[in-house]
Parts: C-alpha cells; structure tokens; sequence
C-alpha cells in the first residue's frame, strides 16, 4: 500500500507572513497525524522562506515524544549545512534534491550519469541504522538512470511528478507522461529500489497515477492537500488523499 507523508512547507510559508506563531507547523502535524498520515515531510532551505531551522527541531521532538511511529522526511541539497541538520535530527528519510538555494520550488532531479560520483560519497556521509536514502529523480530517467542511482548505494527514488502535475488542463500530455514515469518506477523495481514520488499530485490527478505506476511506497504531498484543507480542514483533506491511496 502507498503511504502519505504530508508535506507542510505551504503552512510554514503561510505562518511567515506574519510575524505570528500561527498557522502552527507542529500544531498541523498533529492534525495530519492524528487523521492518519504516515508521516511528515519538510524541505528547510538556506533562507528559511517556509521551513525555519527551528520548526525541524520542534517536529523532530513531537514525532519522537507523541508519534513514534510515525516518519520524518527530510528533503535538501546536500551542503555541509543539510549534513550537519541531518547529523543533529537523525530523521527516518532523507530525500536530496539538486536544488539550487534560490530555486522557488524543486523543479528537476538528479543527472546520475553526470552526478554519480558526487551522490555516492553523499549517500556514504549520511548513511546511518534505520535511516532510508532517497534520491529525486525525473520522470524520463528510465533504465539507465536508474541503474546509475542504484551505484549510489541509496534505497529509493523520488519520481518528480511536476511534469505530469502541471498537466491538468491537457489530458493527452499527461497520458505521455504517465508512460515515462510508470516506465522509470519499474525499472526502478527492478534494480532494487523502492519508489517513492511526489510534487503536484492533487485528488483529482492521482488516481490515474496510481493505477498506473503501481507499487509506490510512499508520496510526500504539500501543495495540493493544503489547498483542499482550505476548504475541508487538514483532517478530512488527509482522510480524503488516504482514501485514493488505499482504494
């Protein structure tokens, strides 16, 4: 079964608005939590225009002392601040990505071929018990990329489902992109790497995605369950995207 992290970026963003400590990111978590995500997801850039350095503390700590079941996932790009982050956090999960700081969101995954190199001492430095290593990965990768990210040593891929995500106004274009990503997913498999993906899947576009890229482990989404919230609630929005994935 694929399980849901809720990525809670957009309500750290909106929480920045002001100088106020609401909408709460720790106060969400426990909402999305207790509605039965699996777990959270957040992405901390240099500039903390969403996620401050403190909010992974704070998460960290409640996931340890109230959901310890539940998995922290921490995605970034691997500068000697994210080690030292991750060093001091110790999530379940960290994805990397090959953002570039001043990027508005992540848009593009790795070049394995290209950045193999620099990914396996990467994967090398952050390695620790009980901790997965997943690695973002474009849709199109296929077979080849995904044996280059398989000589990582890292567990999973993240598909980026962006392409497929800002296809919702063009169905055609959307089939063609479902071929790309079911196609990368198995080969992925394949190898021996688990699947995870994320970015602008909605209620309405995964469905389709799920029947088509079948055997995904996890999908971490933000964007569109905190646009369903606004008109839900964050606990039946969760309800909501859990009963796509377990339908």
């Amino acid at each position: 079964m694929t399980v849901l992290s809720v990525n809670l970026n957009a309500v750290a963003q909106l929480r920045n608005r002001r100088n106020l400590p609401w909408p709460s990111v720790v106060g969400i978590a426990r909402v999305v939590l207790d509605a039965g995500a699996s777990g959270i997801t957040i992405h901390p850039r240099p500039d903390e225009r969403h996620i401050r350095r403190s909010d992974v503390f704070d998460l960290a700590a409640v996931l340890a002392d109230e959901y310890p079941g539940a998995e922290y996932n921490i995605e970034g790009f691997p500068s000697e601040d994210f080690f030292s982050l991750i060093d001091d956090v110790s999530p379940h999960q960290v994805t990397l990505v090959p953002d570039d700081p001043a990027q508005a969101t992540s848009d593009h995954g790795w070049d394995f071929d290209r950045q193999g190199e620099f990914l396996l001492g990467v994967v090398k430095q952050i390695r620790s018990p009980g901790r997965r290593i997943s690695l973002f990965c474009d849709p199109d990768a296929g077979a080849r990329g995904v044996a280059a990210a398989k000589q990582t040593g890292a567990d999973r891929i993240e598909l980026y489902t962006g392409p497929y995500g800002g296809c919702y106004a063009d169905p055609e274009r959307a089939r063609v992109e479902l071929v790309a990503l079911a196609e990368t997913a198995r080969a992925a498999q394949e190898a021996g790497l688990g699947v995870n993906a994320g970015h602008d899947l909605t209620l309405n576009n995964l469905p389709a995605f799920q029947a088509a890229v079948p055997g995904v482990d996890e999908v971490s989404i933000g964007h569109g369950i905190t646009a369903d919230a606004l008109l839900w609630g964050f606990a039946e929005a969760v309800r909501q995207y859990r009963g796509v994935l377990e339908g």
